[in-house]
């Protein structure tokens, strides 16, 4: 296969398919967990990468992860011409008993990450959790407590990711994922370079089978829906705070395409998806405890999406409604009730100019 790369319509070259090494492939989803597209079982999954290598007794995992609920990710890259790719799924399996074993007692657990996520990050795990996801000390207490009932309960998800898949493997993943309490997904990156830039196109596989067997006990989630949502907001938040709320979501589901709910075990949430900035992506989300996050690091899977993603930071700047971080265009800051209720005339006025351009 081939891709045809482009300027402004003209200068059109082919680029042809590219190979990479094992490492390589081990390094780049390291430095961008982004790339493993998580976002096609569920939108809000982000995945912090704590350790390359992580030591168990089955051998080294090659990336461990874990997400804003708790869940644990064991990463394992694989090449198609290696010899032993139809063992893979066998090999994850191992490291993910080695990793339920090993680790009975969860503070060791917590204290080889904590030096792992020091030496890369320079902060404590604690903290990395706290910045990456944006949420606050409690929510960070309620992830680790959820981490530590996965660890216990050996609830992992795994992920194969390879140059190419083959039927096999595939028809070996769905088998599993109807007939088991764990799931396991496969990712296909196929992988271009052109003069500077790298480009890896993920396709996962896995996603398609639904069973209610295996829901994590750490995700006791619910899903919420727009009467639900407005009956945990009166609960949580002052008038004021509430009303704001209620605007914010009358103009989402005046002016957005699509509205999707979240599904926290601990508040409600919506993310409004305005298609001419992006079809999957949402712009911002609001919670049910009044905390409204800007999606900036969403916003950077195509030019069309990171020039609407630069243009809201600069617009929100101009109107002094927030004070946006210098890393925004990576990260989800999260603005508390009290800071954005008495704006939301002026947030929504941005938006709105945002989706009229």
């Amino acid at each position: 296969m081939a891709i045809i790369i482009s300027k402004k319509g003209k200068s059109a070259q082919k680029v042809e398919k590219s190979d990479f090494k094992e490492g390589y492939l081990q390094k780049y989803i390291y430095d961008n967990p982004e790339s493993i597209p998580l976002y096609d079982i569920k939108e809000d999954i982000h995945l912090l990468v704590l350790a390359r290598e992580f030591s168990t007794n089955s051998g080294p995992i090659d990336a461990l992860g874990i997400d804003k609920e708790g869940e644990i990710y064991i990463v394992e890259t694989k090449l198609y011409q290696n010899p032993d790719k139809r063992l893979v799924v066998a090999q994850v399996l191992d490291y993910g008993a080695s990793l339920w074993r090993f680790y009975n007692n969860f503070d060791d657990f917590i204290r080889v990450i904590d030096s792992e996520v020091n030496n890369k990050f320079g902060v404590s795990f604690n903290q990395r959790v706290k910045d990456f996801f944006n949420i606050e000390d409690e929510e960070v207490s309620a992830l680790i407590e959820n981490l530590k009932k996965n660890l216990n309960e050996g609830n992992f998800k795994f992920v194969i990711l390879m140059n190419k898949l083959h039927s096999p493997l595939k028809d070996l993943i769905i088998f599993i994922n109807e007939n088991s309490r764990f799931d396991i997904f496969a990712v296909e990156m196929e992988y271009y370079k052109h003069e500077d830039y790298e480009i890896m196109i993920p396709k996962l596989f896995g996603a398609e089978v639904k069973k209610d067997i295996g829901i994590s006990s750490s995700s006791m989630r619910k899903k919420w829906e727009e009467k639900s949502f407005f009956e945990d907001a009166t609960k949580k938040l002052k008038e004021q705070e509430l009303n704001a709320v209620k605007q914010l979501y009358e103009f989402s589901k005046k002016y957005a395409e699509n509205i999707s709910w979240g599904t926290g075990a601990t508040f409600a949430s919506f993310s409004p998806k305005f298609s001419k900035i992006s079809n999957t992506k949402s712009l911002y989300t609001v919670r049910s405890n009044g905390q409204l996050c800007l999606n900036f690091g969403w916003l950077n899977d195509n030019e069309t999406a990171i020039n609407y993603r630069d243009n809201f930071k600069k617009k929100l700047e101009s109107k002094k409604i927030f004070k946006i971080p210098d890393n925004y265009k990576t990260h989800y800051p999260v603005y508390q009730t009290n800071i954005w209720c008495k704006k939301v005339d002026n947030f929504i006025e941005v938006v709105r100019s945002l989706i009229d351009e």
